[in-house]
């Protein structure tokens, strides 16, 4: 029973009063009910049983949870403002989850903590407003009216504190027990149904994120200290020189290159290219894709930790005497590019390509031309391109490349046909292909004194409303193809060091990021103990000694 301290007094017309443990007992009743309607489907939908029993006990076993999740945190002073944080959190959280499919594991964390404001405004659209009305502002009018009831002593408070934690803490290992075959089947065979728990979903996912991170704040370890030059370094006069374009979103089902039923490619299909048409992509993210290509683990052998606390490729070449350039025309190079030079698009272009202050990709390749008049040594040039970023694909290019109409014109996807979302994201894919086009042209004009290759690769693919996903960042395992099949185009001057018909012949095998690495090893000839022949897709294509 509640005990009441004499200062305590009446309380005013329209307002509750509560305990804290009761204002939590409430509010994870509310989340339990309100915003798990994915993780019940998923649970429910390979459940053969009793389907009402197994609901209640997933339903209790929820609330448990969060009252668990809370209940160290809260204090009659701390209650209210945690509580109307986590009630707008969850509600941005409910709403992308059901609109986009996503799921809030630590990969997305990090995606939504890492993206800029300029992206993360393209996501604000009007289907949000109903959801943060009806999980946040409905019940943070309830909140301001309640008023939480003092115990009398400390002692009274932390005993029927620690009585809620050992309560909930029963009720969630009963739950458990009574259900544990299901539960136990369920957790082993769909391991990704944790991340739709919500909001211990986004709670876990933060604090993993900032572990994580905290582990990797050190000095990074130097990856590749062998590194030196090769052979062909003293034999060839020649600049050599590697532009590594790095495509954001382009899935390999949209390709025209790897056979999609529309042309998006055309102006790469009247280029001398080689087209690998079966690679496929470390993550199905930005903030995994983009370390893990630059990394010697690969997808074959994924470490977050060790990546992240690596260098990157890019240091390795830099150290062997390799010139190392990043141009970003997007949220960071995910920390692949610290400690080597590094600009933004809208640095180097003219105002005309980045109205508003955001830029169009054909803004990486400003001042190309005289770098290349200038240039020495063996280099490589990163550009990171804004690609096929959704939610807003009609802003990824100009209007003149509006050929697929009609095209979506909306950052809220789901007001948008299928059709429209197709012929937007083709759009886009059409402009990437006029970019990569306009750089292989540009690096043909300086074939006479430098002998360049230009990799396009993206980070990873993108889903259009199969399956009501869109977007991308679904945990890798269950992830569609759409997300991790990608587009990968090879181009190098003729009678330079890489034969690309022999290339060619080595395109038609399946590929993967973790060939990057090694790829620009042998194209760039650094030799180091990471090298792995095998899989560099050059070997035994390049004419030079030891290749």
């Amino acid at each position: 029973m509640t005990s009441i301290s004499p200062a305590d007094t009446e309380p005013p017309r329209w307002t509750i009063s509560a305990s804290v443990e009761t204002l939590l007992l409430g509010a994870s009743l509310f989340w339990a009910v309100a915003v798990n309607q994915r993780f019940f489907a998923g649970a429910l939908a390979g459940h053969p049983g009793d389907n009402l029993g197994f609901t209640l006990a997933l339903g209790l076993a929820l609330v448990a949870l969060n009252f668990l999740l809370l209940a160290p945190f809260a204090t009659r002073h701390s209650v209210k403002p945690l509580l109307a944080l986590m009630f707008v959190a969850t509600a941005f959280a409910a709403h992308y989850m059901n609109r986009l499919g996503v799921y809030l594991d630590p990969s997305m964390l990090r995606n939504v903590m890492r993206t800029d404001v300029r992206e993360a405004s393209e996501l604000f659209t009007p289907s949000l407003v109903p959801d943060l009305l009806l999980l946040a502002v409905l019940p943070l009018v309830v909140l301001w009216r309640v008023r939480i009831v003092r115990r009398a002593g400390w002692a009274t408070a932390l005993g029927v504190r620690i009585a809620g934690i050992g309560i909930a803490a029963a009720v969630l290992v009963g739950t458990v027990v009574a259900q544990y075959q299901p539960l136990a089947s369920l957790m082993r065979n769909q391991k990704e149904l944790r991340y739709l728990i919500t909001p211990a979903n986004y709670v876990w996912s933060l604090a993993s994120v900032f572990g994580r991170d905290a582990r990797a704040s050190g000095p990074k370890k130097v990856l590749g200290a062998d590194a030196r030059p090769g052979p062909s370094w003293k034999t060839d006069t020649r600049p050599r020189v590697v532009v590594f374009v790095v495509g954001e979103t382009a899935r390999a089902a949209n390709w025209g290159l790897d056979g999609y039923s529309r042309q998006t490619t055309p102006q790469l299909a009247s280029l001398p290219v080689v087209a690998f048409r079966d690679v496929t992509s470390c993550g199905t993210n930005t903030e995994v894709s983009v370390p893990c290509m630059f990394s010697a683990l690969g997808r074959r052998h994924y470490d977050e930790d060790t990546i992240r606390g690596s260098e990157s490729l890019l240091n390795l070449l830099a150290r062997a005497g390799v010139g190392v350039r990043w141009r970003d025309n997007q949220s960071g190079c995910k920390g692949v590019c610290d400690g080597v030079p590094t600009e933004t698009a809208a640095e180097v272009a003219p105002p005309a390509l980045c109205p508003d202050g955001a830029c169009l990709d054909e803004a990486l390749l400003a001042g190309l031309d005289d770098w290349l008049n200038k240039v020495d040594g063996r280099q490589i040039l990163v550009l990171h391109q804004l690609g096929n970023h959704g939610p807003a694909y009609f802003r990824r290019y100009p209007p003149e490349y509006e050929r697929f109409q009609p095209a979506c014109r909306n950052e809220d996807l789901r007001s948008c046909t299928r059709e429209q979302i197709v012929n937007a994201y083709d759009n886009a894919l059409l402009y990437t292909d006029h970019v990569l086009a306009t750089l292989v042209r540009t690096l043909q004009a300086h074939a006479d004194r430098v002998d360049a290759t230009m990799i396009y690769v993206s980070d990873h693919g993108e889903s259009l409303g199969e399956n009501n996903f869109y977007l991308h960042g679904l945990p890798y395992a269950i992830a569609p193809q759409e997300q991790k099949k990608v587009p990968m185009v090879v181009w190098a001057n003729s009678g330079g060091p890489l034969d690309t018909g022999c290339l060619a012949r080595k395109a038609a095998e399946p590929a993967s990021h973790d060939n990057l690495f090694h790829l620009m090893l042998g194209l760039l000839d650094v030799q180091t103990s990471l090298y792995e022949p095998e899989m560099d897709p050059s070997h035994g294509c390049r004419r030079e000694p030891g290749a």
